[in-house]
């Protein structure tokens, strides 16, 4: 019996297509040709540009949405410049640890929590205030898919000044976006979700109008737009050991050294995917699937804690001993799903079908009345 997989919210499979461009890639590897690295880079920039409504200049080739998370911080001069951080607790679990950690070198950092799986923009507008640094936020929530009005959200932090970080891994793919009309100043993901890329390559956006005003965070040899040494030999003369000039974009601000190759060509392939089905058709066709759920979950005892109206391919049920106690009866039905301690996520792509639905609520256990609450 085929595995049923509900659980791109993890890591999203890959397609054939993709797999193919990769073995294209170790072909040429193995065989010496030549791989054509920058036409690849460019195309891969591009498209995602046209994905999330950002222009290639605006982004920067990042190993992950951590990594991205926290070069924006460095590049804001954060904790140095002190003040506060407004963010909630819908967004990324890891992100919690940067937080705390700048809370104890000094950061003064508020943490909004939800009221019926959501975050009220309003808490937002009356957290922010003339001494707030940054906003940052899952633009989808990792925990329930709960999906943030970032537009308004921004126009609240640009009144008083603050800037504002959205990761959108699991927006970018899953929801029409356009980061130019959200306002964000800064957005990050990596592409081994609904990009359905691999581990180890990402984005880092960054609004063009606020690169000049950023601190360079980290030097690397990728940020450059000119080299030219006077150190070995024929070498013409200089005045120092070489001469050197940082490109104008993203990458001139955030660039390091080598990135993967593999995903790479991963990204060439299934970024042209995605656009040509459009993330638009994408939405519209899992809400049914959302629908069944949304109905059937809460018949069978399970308490839905993503917002009825959620648009966003996730969605999760909070229960005690999650794991434990649904791992045996999923496995026998050959389902997966995310399975936490004490909650689950079913993660539907473009894939999966109402059959695949039907057959994850079949394999879940009804609750005993005592767990229904």
């Amino acid at each position: 019996m085929p595995t049923v997989h509900l659980d791109s919210g993890t890591a999203h499979p890959v397609p054939l297509g993709a797999r193919d461009a990769v073995e294209r890639y170790l072909h040429s590897r193995a065989t010496g040709e030549r791989w054509p690295s920058g036409e690849v880079e460019r195309r891969v920039k591009e498209r995602f540009a046209r994905l999330v409504g950002a222009s290639p200049r605006e982004l920067a080739f990042v190993q992950s949405t951590t990594a991205g998370e926290q070069l924006a911080i460095d590049a804001l001069d954060l904790p140095g410049r002190g003040g506060r951080i407004v963010t909630d607790t819908l967004h990324f679990f890891g992100s919690f640890w940067i937080y705390e950690q700048l809370a104890r070198r000094g950061m003064e950092i508020v943490w909004l929590r939800p009221q019926d799986g959501r975050i009220d923009p309003a808490a937002y507008e009356r957290a922010i205030d003339g001494d707030t640094r940054l906003v940052s936020l899952s633009l989808v929530s990792t925990y329930n898919g709960f999906e943030h009005d970032l537009a308004r959200i921004c126009d609240a932090a640009h009144a008083h000044g603050a800037r504002v970080y959205a990761d959108i891994i699991h927006a970018a793919g899953t929801v029409p976006l356009d980061l130019h009309a959200t306002g964000v100043d800064f957005a990050a993901c990596a592409s081994y979700k609904w990009l359905m890329g691999d581990f180890g390559l990402g984005f880092l956006y960054v609004r063009e109008g606020l690169l000049d005003q950023l601190r360079r965070p980290r030097f690397g040899y990728y940020q450059l737009a000119r080299f030219r040494s006077h150190v070995y030999p024929f070498d013409p003369p200089g005045d120092g050991v070489a001469d050197m000039a940082a490109r104008d974009d993203a990458e001139g601000l955030f660039a390091m050294g080598t990135r993967s190759h593999a995903v790479m060509a991963q990204l060439d392939w299934t970024l042209a995917a995605l656009l040509e089905l459009g993330v638009e058709r994408i939405a519209q066709a899992r809400m049914p699937l959302l629908a069944r759920l949304h109905e059937a979950l809460p018949a069978k005892g399970y308490r839905v804690v993503t917002p009825p109206d959620s648009r966003t391919p996730l969605l999760t049920c909070s229960l005690e001993g999650a794991r434990e106690r649904l791992a045996p009866a999923l496995e026998r039905a050959g389902v997966t799903i995310t399975l936490s301690r004490n909650r689950f996520r079913v993660c539907p792509s473009f894939f999966n079908t109402i059959d695949d639905v039907e057959r994850l609520i079949d394999a879940l256990p009804r609750l005993p009345q005592e767990d229904i609450r």
